[in-house]
C-alpha cells in the first residue's frame, strides 16, 4: 500500500510540473492612443521576465502575448505595463506615473483621443 501511495504522489507531482505552458498565449486590453504608446506598452511587456512576444494593436487596444507560465503570469505582466503609465483591463496605472508620459499619449484625455482619430 505504501508503494502505491508513493507512486501516486510521484505521478501527481510530475503531472503538476508539466501543467504550466512554456508558450502560453493571451490577449489583454491596454489603453493607448499612438505609436509611442505602442512602443512603450510592448517594451514594458517584454521587460516582464518570461515574456517572449508582445504585440499591441492601436485600433483594437489588444495586446497579444506569448509567455512562459513557469516564469511569469498575466498579473505580473499587467503590473509592468501599468508601471510604464498605461491602464490594462485589470490594473490602472498610478496617476503620478501616467502624468509622466508624453502629452500626446494622454489616453485618459478625450481631446487627445479625438486628436488622434483625425
Amino acid at each position: 500500500m505504501k508503494k502505491v501511495l508513493a507512486i501516486l504522489v510521484f505521478v501527481f507531482i510530475g503531472a503538476t510540473g508539466f501543467a504550466q505552458n512554456k508558450n502560453a498565449k493571451a490577449t489583454i486590453e491596454v489603453d493607448g492612443v499612438c505609436g509611442m504608446c505602442k512602443e512603450r506598452i510592448e517594451k514594458a511587456s517584454i521587460k516582464a521576465k518570461g515574456v517572449k512576444s508582445a504585440s499591441w494593436d492601436l485600433d483594437t487596444h489588444q495586446l497579444s502575448l506569448i509567455y512562459n507560465e513557469t516564469k511569469t503570469d498575466l498579473a505580473t505582466i499587467q503590473q509592468s505595463i501599468a508601471d510604464s503609465g498605461h491602464d490594462t483591463q485589470d490594473i490602472k496605472a498610478e496617476d503620478a506615473v501616467y502624468n509622466e508620459i508624453d502629452p500626446c499619449c494622454k489616453y485618459r484625455d478625450q481631446q487627445v483621443i479625438d486628436d488622434h482619430k483625425q
